[in-house]
């Protein structure tokens, strides 16, 4: 039987437990994660499926996964949607209700055009205003959703597409990302998140733009290359190759609901998990099926193997 067909059944499957205890026995086994006592099954799934059940795959995934979130405790331990909400409320971000065609879900991350909203004071008002918000708030919203979305079974099977709306893009956004960050933004993309990025589309991309992607494109992996497109000012007519009308908001063309009301649905989903992204957050391996005692080998070394699901 092949990964494919493995990543259809259920998480708790018997035809399963043998792939998550070879994961398990060898990431147990990786010198790098010696202090780590046990992993659950829930967890190790996750890995296996965003990798066919390629038990090396896999266990290379989990390793980075692991030295990401150490490496990077200015995203990783914080993912309070409660901490970006005024970014939230921007309608900046939103998880679309309905899945594409091939079961990925679709998500959206809007830059937005500033405009005047009061001519008395000339405030301006957009999704990502650089003043307010920093790249390293902007991407703590994609880790929050994307352990959020790694919970789900079908997601972990069919994966994710990404629309980025690059209008309203700037100078003062693009200052903002340097080398170290596009290479942490890169690896969340490619090799250090159990989920499978199934297409990047990008719509309203602006010269100023050019200078990061550049940045970020060397570290890349050539199968995520090949999945990014470009769409310009006339994604309208283009997206509709990739997405179906019931799936995408008006705004994009599509007859789904409308970007405002999906980005208030998806950020209410957010703060529902507060509680959720917290443990994951504090947990030492982000296992949170494992509490943080069991999954830590005590000063004594003894330790208790756990084999579920």
């Amino acid at each position: 039987m092949n990964g494919a067909q493995l990543s259809e059944f259920p998480d708790d499957s018997e035809l399963l437990r043998a792939a998550v205890s070879g994961l398990r026995r060898r990431a147990l086994q990786a010198g790098e994660l010696s202090a780590v006592s046990t992993f659950s099954g829930k967890f190790l799934v996750k890995f296996l499926r965003a990798r066919d059940f390629d038990e090396e795959l896999s266990l290379k995934l989990l390793l980075n996964y692991q030295r990401w979130r150490r490496e990077s405790p200015e995203i990783s331990t914080c993912l309070s949607p409660s901490s970006v909400i005024g970014l939230l409320n921007t309608t900046y971000h939103a998880v679309l209700p309905q899945r594409d065609h091939t079961g990925s879900r679709v998500l959206i991350y809007r830059i937005g055009q500033c405009a005047v909203v009061s001519t008395e004071t000339m405030a301006c008002a957009c999704q990502w205003n650089p003043k307010d918000w920093t790249a390293i708030q902007v991407f703590r919203v994609s880790l929050i959703t994307s352990e959020i979305i790694s919970t789900e079974a079908e997601t972990q099977r069919r994966g994710l597409k990404v629309i980025f709306d690059l209008q309203g893009w700037s100078l003062g956004h693009a200052l903002q990302i340097n080398p170290s960050l596009a290479k942490k933004i890169s690896s969340v993309l490619s090799d250090s998140f159990p989920l499978k990025v199934r297409g990047i589309h990008l719509v309203n991309e602006p010269m100023f733009f050019r200078p990061v992607f550049a940045m970020i494109r060397p570290f890349l992996p050539d199968k995520i290359k090949q999945r990014i497109n470009m769409h310009g000012a006339d994604f309208h007519d283009t997206l509709s190759d990739f997405f179906s009308p019931p799936v995408l908001p008006p705004e994009y063309g599509g007859e789904g609901p409308n970007i405002a009301e999906a980005c208030q649905d998806w950020t209410l989903r957010l703060l529902q998990s507060e509680k959720l992204l917290q443990q994951i957050s504090n947990h030492p391996t982000g296992d949170i099926t494992i509490t943080p005692e069991d999954a830590l080998i005590s000063e004594e070394g003894e330790t208790e193997p756990l084999f579920e699901g």
